[in-house]
């Protein structure tokens, strides 16, 4: 642990036209944002500090306890101020949903784009590159990967069933043979649902998210997250109006200490968590972890969204929180889209009847119903007995193509240590300012997902998120390698 030396502060000016107060906050919060101060540094004393910048104590009790409240410091009783993991969200610092001004493009040539914030990331990636490169940040799966003809077949046999029932809104929850099989897969993994009582059908984990977060909490609230995480959800959390504080992710989960400190302080109404193979890192939680998060919950009264999304692509034993809670705290969402098809956009969550009861008014509240002919689409390809066998075929291409691209990072020194055992994703330190890398490569049609967006605080870092279907495309390969031995 380490104490910030003093002499990074300089006193405030007697005549401002800000207090001293906001003055001194101001600095700090500026040395926080600019990596000045690291997450968990140790601040001078509120005596050291009122000498050092000559003002009164009060003064500097009043500018750490607004910090405090702002989430970019904690207090730790008998030991002093630190610098938080990662401070909450303040309106003024929600990610950015721009896209980037006309006339400037994420891929040609000298324009770059002025923000590299979630509105450039999404549309980049889901533009048309021409064939020349995959996309270095995609979520989706190649379409080698995909079976086409799976899902072109089932449609074929869904066309000629009858139909009479699409012509009605459905059923609120979502069509219940397709519920049924959800259903049966999360008992597999020990996750005692029922298909009526306990799931819901949604159009994707995002819609999910959005649900469990608008049921669950109200402006004002505090939301934990990981960091680093799913970029989409903090604009989404920031938007909703809630308190966003980040805790650290290790290979094992979360930071358990930085937990237990930040639930206790701020008692949170939600945790968000990737517990089988985390996006961005592709680490799982470990035993200790999911029981400690549980028990906490259980103590702090809060509830955990425990997002699934990858989690198929984890080779099997894999911890789920559900599993030891029986949906009792824990909401458990997942969704096709990525190891399927993007197009069918179906998710699901799973939580206690009394929830489920809840998310479903409000689904019907914000949109009536999902729509039946995909579900019916997918419960076709479940019940065939052809989407498990997809899957082990998906995860075998997956691995090997993680395998590859970790062989190619390691002489580079850039492999992540320890390994992924799992996943889409590596999560590399490029070991310089991941967003001037992400510009570069945009610039010459590589699209790069820089680690600042990976974090609620939105500082500077120095990781990238890279898929490892790049090992599809040497071409985009030996781009990264170059721009890499730039730095």
């Amino acid at each position: 642990m380490s104490t910030v030396q003093i002499d990074a502060f300089t006193a405030p000016q007697r005549h401002h036209d800000q207090t001293l107060t906001a003055q001194i906050t101001q600095m700090i919060e500026h040395k926080i944002t600019g990596l000045g101060l690291r997450p968990g540094s140790r601040l001078p004393s509120i005596r050291a500090m009122a000498e050092h910048l000559k003002v009164s104590r009060f003064t500097m009790v009043e500018a750490y306890e607004q910090l405090t409240s702002k989430g970019w410091l904690q207090a730790r009783p008998g030991a002093g101020y630190f610098v938080n993991a990662r401070p909450a969200l303040k309106d003024a610092d929600v990610l950015s949903l721009h896209p980037p001004h006309a006339g400037q493009s994420a891929t040609g040539g000298n324009s770059n784009p002025p923000a590299l914030d979630v509105s450039w990331l999404l549309e980049s990636t889901l533009r048309d590159m021409g064939g020349r490169f995959n996309p270095g940040t995609s979520a989706l799966m190649p379409k080698a990967w995909l079976d086409a003809e799976l899902l072109a077949s089932a449609i074929r046999s869904v066309g000629r069933s009858s139909c009479a029932s699409l012509m009605e809104y459905g059923n609120a929850q979502g069509y219940l043979p397709l519920r049924i099989s959800i259903a049966e897969q999360l008992q597999l993994m020990g996750i005692a649902a029922h298909a009526e009582h306990n799931m819901l059908i949604t159009s994707g984990v995002t819609h999910a998210t959005d649900l469990a977060l608008r049921t669950l909490a109200a402006p004002g609230d505090t939301v934990l997250v990981e960091d680093p995480a799913w970029y989409l959800v903090f604009a989404r959390l920031a938007a909703a109006g809630v308190r966003v504080i980040g805790i650290p992710r290790t290979h094992t989960g979360p930071d358990l200490d930085m937990l237990e400190h930040l639930v206790r302080q701020h008692r949170p109404k939600l945790f968000f968590i990737n517990s089988a193979v985390h996006n961005p890192t592709g680490y799982s939680l470990s035993p200790r972890s999911a029981h400690t998060i549980l028990k906490l919950a259980q103590e702090y009264d809060f509830h955990i969204l425990e997002d699934d999304t990858y989690g198929e692509l984890h080779p099997g034993g894999a911890i789920r929180i559900a599993a030891l809670d029986g949906l009792e705290r824990v909401l458990f969402t997942g969704g096709f889209s990525k190891p399927l098809a993007a197009g069918l956009r179906i998710g699901y969550i799973a939580a206690s009847a009394a929830l489920t009861k809840r998310l479903t008014d409000l689904k019907l509240l914000s949109g009536l119903t999902t729509p039946e002919l995909p579900e019916r689409v997918l419960q076709h390809i479940m019940a065939s007995g052809q989407y498990s066998k997809h899957i082990q075929r998906l995860r075998q291409s997956v691995d090997h193509a993680r395998h590859q691209a970790m062989e190619f990072f390691k002489p580079l020194g850039l492999a992540p240590d320890p390994a992924p055992h799992a996943g889409l994703f590596l999560w590399l330190n490029c070991q310089q300012d991941s967003e001037q890398l992400a510009r570069k490569a945009a610039s010459q049609g590589l699209i790069l997902a820089p680690g600042r967006l990976f974090s609620p605080a939105q500082v500077p870092d120095t990781h990238i998120r890279l898929s490892v279907s790049i090992t599809e495309n040497p071409e985009a390969l030996q781009l990264l390698k170059s721009l890499l031995s730039q730095a």
